[in-house]
């Protein structure tokens, strides 16, 4: 309740449109606990909508059970669609938005990640020493890259938008948060709203993320 208020203090506003819980937590309690409170937010109209992050299947249905969830944000891409088996069709049977993150996988889809950047990578930053970026899988992940930019050369985009494009082919997929550092990298990216994957891409494309993960 207290962060709630801080943030429309900040915000300057009256009522936040979306507020999602980030992170589940383990306890059973806590997790009812927090629904509610999200549930009071709205009720008290200081939130419009309210959203979870992260969550499975079952830790929906928990929170279903007090209050509607408004929308889903999970990880979703062509490194990892785990959530395509159960979480999106759930998502779409009880009218869930979803709100994809890391569709380029942290920015391995990119087209400008390559292996003397990873080597340049801090040691600090986590995906220095991660499995994606690391053989064996690293050269399955950029063949797959490579793949993308030959259908981005066609559809005029980059193939970090391929990627986005291929989440938001997903029926149960409202959007796609995507990171960008330039405003030139905006504008590459936003082409994935509008490009169309032909059938045959998706086939090769999807074939060579199996292989990659």
């Amino acid at each position: 309740m207290r962060k709630c208020e801080d943030s429309l203090r900040r915000l300057k506003v009256d009522a936040i449109d979306l507020y999602q819980i980030h992170w589940p937590v383990e306890d059973v309690n806590e997790l009812e606990a927090g629904w509610s409170t999200m549930a009071q937010l709205q009720e008290e109209g200081k939130v419009r909508w309210i959203g979870v992050s992260n969550f499975n299947v079952a830790q929906m249905e928990r929170a279903q059970a007090i209050a509607p969830i408004t929308s889903l944000q999970p990880p979703y891409s062509l490194v990892h669609p785990e959530v395509e088996s159960e979480i999106l069709p759930f998502c779409e049977q009880e009218g869930i938005g979803v709100i994809v993150y890391s569709p380029m996988a942290s920015g391995l889809l990119t087209g400008a990640m390559t292996r003397e950047r990873i080597a340049r990578l801090p040691e600090d930053d986590w995906r220095k020493h991660h499995p994606d970026f690391n053989e064996p899988r690293l050269s399955a992940q950029l063949a797959l890259v490579e793949r993308l930019r030959a259908v981005g050369k066609r559809l005029g985009c980059s193939p970090g938008a391929v990627a986005i494009a291929w989440t938001l082919r997903h029926s149960a997929v409202t959007a796609a948060i995507v990171g960008a550092r330039k405003p030139e990298q905006v504008n590459e990216v936003l082409a994935a709203a509008v490009i169309h994957v032909t059938q045959s891409d998706l086939k090769e494309i999807e074939a060579l993320a199996e292989l990659a993960a």
